[in-house]
């Protein structure tokens, strides 16, 4: 199953359906995936990783499968979503449950696309979405403090919710996100229940037209960059256009077209991998002859959670793991090789894994 999900928000033409439809040509095939039922707004698209392919190739693996990324497309935001606009508390509640914010942002002119306000100005555009998030946000934390409050004169314990929910409305009050919001790890805890849409990292993507590829860069784009800068969050620019151009070429041709473009690679790749740099997750691989794989974890997990990825009984069970670096892997010829050079490591419990690391688990 995907790794996590990334909800697309943006005020409507600013090439969200665009970018969706040639995340959606991109689908992995969803026999990988059991129990993935795909509804339409709701996209798994796989993170092409080479490495897998050099694994596959040592292993003589049958099959293939990438860490994956969910992409959700919810509508266009309008002014006044927080308030109902449009169709506005429904859009804003299929965002709590995205774990990161991707926010599609208009940065070309163009006589053909008219932009809802009129004119184009992507920081304008930015601070009217954020504004429904923020108020969104002051509405729920208000009827949490309504019920807390109530809870609290007869549970003492309630007394550090309501001190935190406070804080939180005091902060958004600022019109600042909660995501600036400076809070210890027991206030942290006590507001988890509490799923803040200005909670949530936000990557920008700036989407910018075909006239200014192939550096994608433009005086709107470094106006976002700033802002985003400022905020702490990053930017990733891509011509929608051209994403969606790419998603109806055979698989074989993108690469080739990217090149003559003067382009390593598409900016839908750039965008899952900074997604998932966004939220702070790296893959370590398996391999063998019935197939490579890649899994994510979060930076940080130790041995015997990473092996309860593949299953909670190679988990429980963990005695040892037996780690090679890719890059030994590939020098050597595999695992067998690995282990004759010396690069092989048995790791314990506290081991923590690493992106690009090759393992293999033993458990009893």
């Amino acid at each position: 199953m995907a790794g996590l999900s990334c909800g697309i928000v943006g005020l409507p033409n600013v090439g969200k359906s665009t970018l969706f439809n040639a995340l959606t040509s991109n689908l992995a095939p969803a026999s990988n995936y059991p129990f993935c039922t795909i509804d339409p707004n709701i996209g798994i698209v796989e993170l092409l990783d080479r490495r897998l392919d050099t694994l596959s190739a040592i292993s003589h693996s049958k099959k293939i499968i990438y860490a994956t990324t969910q992409f959700v497309d919810i509508a266009g935001l309008v002014e006044g979503a927080s308030k109902g606009e449009g169709l506005g508390n429904k859009f804003l509640a299929n965002i709590r449950d995205v774990d990161a914010i991707v926010h599609v942002v208009r940065c070309f002119e163009s006589g053909d696309v008219i932009h809802v306000a009129g004119a184009v100005d992507p920081i304008h555009d930015i601070e009217v979405i954020n504004l429904e998030l923020l108020l969104s946000d002051l509405q729920m934390v208000e009827n949490a403090l309504q019920r807390v409050e109530k809870q609290a004169k007869g549970k003492k314990e309630m007394q550090a919710t309501l001190d935190a929910l406070k804080k939180a409305k005091g902060h958004l009050d600022t019109s600042m996100p909660i995501r600036t919001l400076e809070l210890n790890d027991e206030e942290k805890e006590l507001l988890q229940p509490y799923p803040f849409l200005t909670g949530k990292k936000v990557l920008y993507v700036a989407n910018v037209s075909e006239a200014d590829l192939p550096t994608m860069d433009n005086e709107m784009v470094r106006k976002v960059r700033a802002y985003a800068e400022a905020e702490g969050n990053s930017v990733i620019p891509i011509c929608a256009k051209l994403e969606e151009e790419i998603a109806q070429l055979p698989a074989t041709e993108r690469q080739e077209f990217l090149t003559t473009l003067g382009l390593e690679e598409s900016g839908l790749q750039r965008l899952i991998k900074a997604s998932f740099k966004l939220l702070g997750l790296i893959t370590y691989l398996t391999t063998g002859d019935i197939e490579t794989r890649a899994w994510t974890v979060r930076e940080g997990t130790p041995a015997p959670e990473a092996a309860g990825k593949i299953h909670t009984d190679i988990q429980k069970g963990f005695i040892r793991a037996e780690v090679v670096a890719f890059e030994d892997m590939v020098t050597y010829k595999g695992r067998q090789g690995a282990r004759e050079a010396g690069k092989l490591r048995v790791e314990g419990r506290d081991y923590i894994v690493k992106d690009g690391d090759v393992i293999l688990f033993l458990n009893n």
